[in-house]
């Protein structure tokens, strides 16, 4: 007999009650963790994710419409995965973010020099982990550091690891700097993020013009990025509002195609005394993305004229 089942079929009311339980147990805001199960059991007795198909990607977007229903957190999601993976804890975006490293020269697609010594570094499509993307972000920050001004492009960032965008800062800013501080489900201090002491290669610094530039579809790490530059009064934000995630997530594997996205810290500037969440880091300089660069680079000739 033939099986008309999708190939991600899956057990919805199985992989809902352990979404359920990992969102009380673990997001970081505990009244909303416990509203969100009650939603998501109460959704799950009504039937509501039972589909035709039974396939893992419509109950990864039904999931999370609802999981985002309650305060529109982005990071938030149970997300599909076309290829299986791994089930250890955090392990399924590692292995779709290994895809993307490997197809973007590390994270580092473009380094150009333009006329008149202003630098372009793109970073993306993500913040990959520092222990993969130190020896690219090496080279390509210190093949820019002898350049008069630096545009920095995160048009598309999509997020990634908050440690890689310290490390990043450590080739901008002068001296060891506070850039965030990690507040736990309880709002003790769970971590403080700072430049590292020491960056290999060459620095660009602290004083010649630097821009930045969003969109849109910038997220997450590739936003914080963004966001401690601007509020340390390092750089202009030139483009678009970014998307608004601020909350460090880990992940869990509800199933070989699904993962659970949880935030489990908030995260605090010590200059703003709080975050883009919701909100988007707002340019200094709006303008439509695709004319962002454009507009940097008229901004940074001006300057150095």
């Amino acid at each position: 007999m033939t099986s008309t089942t999708s190939p991600t079929a899956v057990d919805a009311t199985a992989v809902v009650e352990s979404v359920a339980e990992l969102v009380r147990e673990n997001y970081v805001f505990p009244d909303a963790a416990r509203q969100l199960a009650e939603l998501l059991r109460r959704r799950n007795a009504e039937g509501a994710y039972r589909t035709g198909s039974g396939s893992a990607e419509e109950l990864a977007e039904a999931v999370t419409a609802d999981l985002r229903s309650v305060n529109g957190d982005l990071h938030l999601a149970l997300q599909f995965h076309a290829e299986p993976v791994p089930p250890d804890r955090g392990s399924a975006v590692l292995a779709a973010m290994r895809r993307d490293f490997d197809a973007s020269l590390g994270g580092v697609p473009r380094v150009e020099l333009l006329d008149g010594g202003v630098a372009v570094l793109e970073i993306g499509p993500k913040m990959f982990p520092l222990d993969w993307a130190a020896q690219p972000l090496t080279a390509a920050l210190s093949l820019v550091a002898p350049a008069r001004a630096l545009v920095l492009d995160l048009r598309r960032n999509t997020g990634g690891d908050p440690n890689t965008v310290a490390f990043v800062c450590g080739y901008l800013l002068d001296g060891r700097t506070h850039l965030m501080t990690m507040l736990s489900r309880q709002g003790a201090v769970a971590e403080q993020s700072w430049t590292p002491p020491f960056v290999p290669g060459a620095r660009f610094g602290a004083s010649k013009p630097l821009y930045v530039l969003t969109s849109g579809k910038t997220f997450s790490a590739g936003e914080e990025l963004a966001y401690d530059l601007q509020q340390l009064g390092r750089a202009e934000v030139v483009g678009e509002a970014t998307r608004g995630g601020a909350h460090p997530r880990d992940g869990w594997t509800v199933h070989p195609h699904l993962e659970l996205s949880v935030p489990v810290a908030r995260g605090v500037s010590p200059v703003s005394g709080t975050n883009w969440e919701g909100t988007g880091v707002r340019p200094d300089v709006p303008c439509d993305a695709d004319a962002a660069l454009d507009r940097a680079l008229s901004l940074a000739v001006a300057r150095l004229a």
